[in-house]
């Protein structure tokens, strides 16, 4: 396998770098790359941007928006997204409800909800997580009893992100109680202006507003709001999920993670040495390039089956595992490289003076970002539960 790039790739490249530094704000990029937290205007105005340019769905079909990048071009537009500190896309439409869509929707709900997501009409969440039922989904509890042509739902979901910008959810909801768990859940979309959905906040350690409860006291459906059939809902459930390990893996920030890890490495002092020629934190660092290198080769392979109609496989949670792994990792070196500068906006003064304590990795708040980098462990399905699955599958289980 050559992974050296073609001249082609080289010029598309350069191509998707000319469009970065034409169409992203310097402005926009600062928050990214210093974690300060974007608006909904941030990331609206960037798919915009995205969608005008049509590149916002690469994963899509060409009929409905899609880009027919190959797999190594949709890593290149993904590393160079990271190197400039571009957003992310939020995925939860994109990249986890279209797929579902596309493969057990009706014609008719494709041809509605697919272009609402690209004009920007509708923002997604998720509705999956419920107290006692995360990793352990199929015990979910949210009800929707069908009433005529609408479904009756009543229940809660919690850890719903960005579910405060949200005016639709897809949800997991049990549809019938008297057979095994898994076969009587359905997949349901939801309007969230509807009467008797409420969203309720949760302020996390850092103290930014990302996840939420979504409560539903009655909440009427209509029956068209059905993804394929019913109680089929865990069958979409696992195949969007395969999807979402996927995205989580992060190749693209990873590699723009280790690149600043290194940088700042390279002019942080350690035993009057540059930390980066300190053994134990050289080989930390030489481990992560290594385990990276071999996921973004993983990862290229697994979206070239998707390109080719074919879903991702026992290798999304394979992905999912050492990708969160990765990540979290180079979060803590670079935590503990930038030492006391990694206190979430506590060293803003030093004390007894007005002065700000200078900061010259502008690496304030990683400490915060450490700690709530955690949850990648878990979302998606948890590690353990990930681990679980990829034994059973190998083993012929």
């Amino acid at each position: 396998m050559d992974l050296n790039y073609t001249d082609e790739e080289l010029a598309f490249r350069d191509e998707v770098r000319a469009f970065f530094d034409e169409k992203l704000d310097s402005d926009l990029a600062n928050k990214v790359r210093l974690g300060t937290g974007l608006s909904k205007d941030d990331m609206e105005g960037w798919h915009a941007t995205l969608n005008a340019q049509g590149w916002l769905v690469p994963n899509w079909p060409a009929e409905f928006g899609g880009t027919e990048w190959n797999a190594v071009q949709r890593h290149i537009f993904d590393e160079e997204s990271a190197r400039y500190h571009a957003p992310r896309t939020v995925p939860f439409g994109f990249s986890m409800l279209a797929p579902v869509l596309h493969k057990f929707g009706s014609k008719e709900q494709n041809d509605y909800w697919l272009p609402r997501m690209l004009d920007g009409t509708d923002w997604w969440c998720q509705g999956y997580s419920e107290p006692g039922a995360g990793s352990d989904l199929a015990s979910l509890k949210t009800k929707a009893v069908r009433e005529g042509d609408h479904y009756i739902v009543n229940g809660q979901k919690t850890w719903t992100t960005l579910g405060q910008h949200a005016n639709m959810i897809f949800c997991l909801v049990r549809t019938d109680s008297d057979v095994k768990q898994q076969e009587g859940i359905s997949f349901l979309l939801i309007d969230m202006d509807t009467p008797g959905v409420e969203v309720r906040p949760i302020i996390l350690l850092d103290g930014t507003h990302e996840v939420n409860e979504v409560w539903f006291t009655d909440v009427k459906v209509p029956v068209e709001n059905l993804v394929g059939e019913e109680n089929k809902g865990w069958t979409y459930a696992k195949y969007l999920l395969t999807h979402e390990r996927t995205n989580i893996a992060g190749v693209g920030y990873s590699q723009a993670g280790i690149a600043t890890v290194k940088r700042i490495a390279k002019s942080e002092m350690a035993g009057g040495k540059p930390l980066m020629q300190n053994p134990h934190f050289a080989a930390r660092v030489a481990q992560v390039e290594i385990d990276l290198m071999a996921m973004a080769t993983t990862n290229l392979r697994i979206i070239s089956r998707a390109a080719d109609g074919a879903a991702p496989g026992i290798e999304a949670s394979m992905l999912k595992v050492k990708g969160t792994i990765i990540r979290q990792e180079i979060n803590d070196l670079a935590r503990r490289a930038v030492g006391v500068y990694a206190m979430p906006f506590a060293s803003e003064m030093v004390e007894g003076s007005n002065e700000p304590l200078p900061d010259p990795h502008d690496a304030g708040p990683l400490a915060a970002h450490y700690f709530n980098n955690r949850k990648l462990s878990i979302f998606g399905g948890s590690n353990e539960i990930q681990r679980g699955i990829i034994a059973k599958v190998s083993m012929g289980g």
